[in-house]
């Protein structure tokens, strides 16, 4: 989940963490000089599942961590729209809170270039994490030889939600399997009086829906090398998946520039609309909200990929309370603290001996599917691309909403792959 910026605006916020100043310790004793005895977590799950998935590890890291205070750091919005600012503004001025949520994979890379962030590998290895953790997890998290990061969970994102009634009601009995029988569906919907069908938000839940139809058209190994330069953004089938893109956005309502996601997934609940591309976490928020009328497949043409991403938690530099943060990042990473987070959260553990049966229905089927599935980065989670990055892709999409130029969205995709890939 991201966040609404020019893409220039982006480069403001990410310049800003690059300038940042940090003198902390990461060492266990220091206490940050501090004797403090609270443990700011700063996140932006503030409601629904993510809030109950937070309360759940809270709980856990009160058993583990006997001496230490949670105090809620959190800041509303989903992807951590606002959080990211506060934090940007935050270590800029050098007052970091004791740990913050962040996106692992590629987001962090700014953290690490601007040496926010300590290395937590030895950490790993007293707390046997690179056993519990499966070794391609390890290799995304580990840079220069260095982890830094304890992720909670794993989350899937090409994942289509659906209010059965709905579809009951236009007739539909099967999942679409491709393009052409999804927007046949669709068709089927607004048949019925639907205008809207396919309900969708702002900026980055519009990246996402680009990201499932990039991954339908191009296959996953060429939509990973979008990430990586190995597949080039002028490639004629990323203009066929634009214009494919182009083509749902008929099915969307028209305030989608000012929703977020949880406003878009109202419209399902309230059979206003039949489907919504979202992260598996809207499996946990509907269960929250007492919605029981929804199901769910995979992204129409992503067949066996699994496109994933991974919240984790950091130890910033200049920490107040590291010693406490330490045993934060131990729950976090633990099989308890995993169960009691993931359960509730809708996402699955990132360690390979948490029990299926602990989860509920469709985590028990996310479990499964990432054991034998495609792995796919996602652009818009953090975990194939930085935040500058992601801050391009999603102006040039919100200009695609109004305007939905093909050529022009290409363009800037391209450009702006020129100047962020990895050489």
């Amino acid at each position: 989940m991201r966040f609404t910026r020019r893409a220039a605006v982006a480069a403001v916020g990410v310049a800003a963490l690059l300038t940042a100043t940090a003198c902390g310790s990461s060492d266990d004793s220091s206490g940050g000089g501090s004797g403090s005895s609270k443990v700011e977590v700063f996140t932006w799950w503030a409601d629904g599942g993510e809030k109950a998935g937070l309360d759940g590890l809270v709980k856990q890291f009160g058993t583990d961590c006997a001496g230490q205070t949670f105090e809620n750091g959190a800041v509303a919005g989903g992807a951590g729209a606002n959080a990211k600012s506060v934090l940007a503004s935050r270590l800029q001025q050098s007052d970091p809170p004791d740990t913050f949520q962040a996106h692992a994979g590629a987001e962090l890379q700014d953290y690490i270039n601007a040496g926010q962030i300590e290395d937590l590998s030895a950490d790993y290895d007293s707390w046997g994490l690179k056993q519990a953790f499966p070794q391609g997890l390890i290799d995304n998290l580990t840079v220069e030889g260095k982890i830094y990061s304890v992720p909670a969970n794993i989350h899937r994102a090409n994942v289509v939600w659906t209010n059965k009634k709905v579809l009951a009601s236009a007739g539909i009995t099967k999942d679409p399997t491709d393009l052409a029988g999804f927007i046949a569906d669709l068709d089927k919907v607004k048949a019925k009086g639907i205008a809207a069908p396919l309900a969708i938000g702002k900026d980055w839940t519009q990246l996402m829906l680009f990201e499932s139809v990039l991954i339908t058209d191009l296959g996953p190994d060429k939509f990973t090398g979008l990430w990586t330069g190995a597949t080039d953004w002028n490639d004629p089938l990323v203009t066929k998946a634009i214009n494919d893109f182009k083509t749902l956005l008929t099915y969307t309502n028209s305030d989608r520039d000012a929703l977020d996601w949880t406003d878009a997934e109202k419209l399902v609940m309230d059979g206003k609309a039949a489907y919504q591309l979202m992260g598996d976490w809207e499996a946990a928020d509907l269960d929250a909200k007492k919605f029981t009328d929804y199901a769910w497949f995979t992204f129409p043409g992503n067949g066996d990929t699994f496109q994933w991403l991974a919240d984790s938690f950091v130890l910033p530099k200049g920490a107040k309370n590291p010693e406490g943060t330490k045993c934060w990042l131990k729950t976090v990473g633990s099989d308890a603290g995993q169960k009691a987070f993931n359960t509730t959260k809708g996402s699955i553990p990132a360690r390979t001996d948490a029990k299926p049966a602990d989860y509920p229905k469709y985590q028990q089927a996310a479990i499964a599917d990432w054991k034998s599935f495609k792995q796919v980065p996602s652009c818009a989670h953090g975990s194939a691309c930085s935040q500058g990055w992601q801050g391009a892709a999603n102006s040039a999409l919100g200009k695609f909403s109004t305007n939905s130029d093909v050529a022009e969205l290409q363009k800037a995709m391209a450009t702006a792959a020129s100047e962020f890939v990895k050489k």
